[in-house]
């Protein structure tokens, strides 16, 4: 049973920041790609940003590039996603995801575990 476990949400001021954490138990982490998706109240689900099983290889949607990085750290089974400049519009429930494929994965069908959700809300 792989479980992913997220923290690091909270209420930040609009140009703030955050570093979200998604710790991974029950499956080789260095085997799963990961990603962050985010999901706003009566919206889709939202493809963030994936990274590979190495770190090698990263990509980011649209809407936060250049303002988020996403990382691993093999070792100590996690995953993290830092915000920077944070917007309104950025307000959301940011769910962690896990793949057991090799290369980046961008669309939430191609996760096979899910984390339970952390909140994040930007005031302006």
């Amino acid at each position: 049973q792989v479980e992913l476990v997220e923290s690091g949400g909270g209420l930040v001021q609009a140009g703030g920041s955050l570093r979200l954490s998604c710790v991974v138990s029950g499956r080789t982490f260095r085997s799963l790609v990961m990603g962050w998706f985010r999901q706003s109240p009566g919206k889709e689900r939202d493809f963030v940003a994936t990274i590979s099983g190495t770190g090698g290889s990263t990509y980011y949607a649209g809407s936060v590039q250049g303002r988020v990085t996403i990382s691993r750290d093999n070792a100590k089974n996690t995953a993290y996603l830092q915000m920077n400049s944070l917007k309104p519009e950025d307000t959301a429930v940011y769910y962690c995801a896990a793949a057991r494929r090799y290369g980046l994965a961008y669309n939430s069908a191609q996760y096979d575990y899910w984390g339970q959700g952390t909140q994040v809300t930007v005031s302006s």
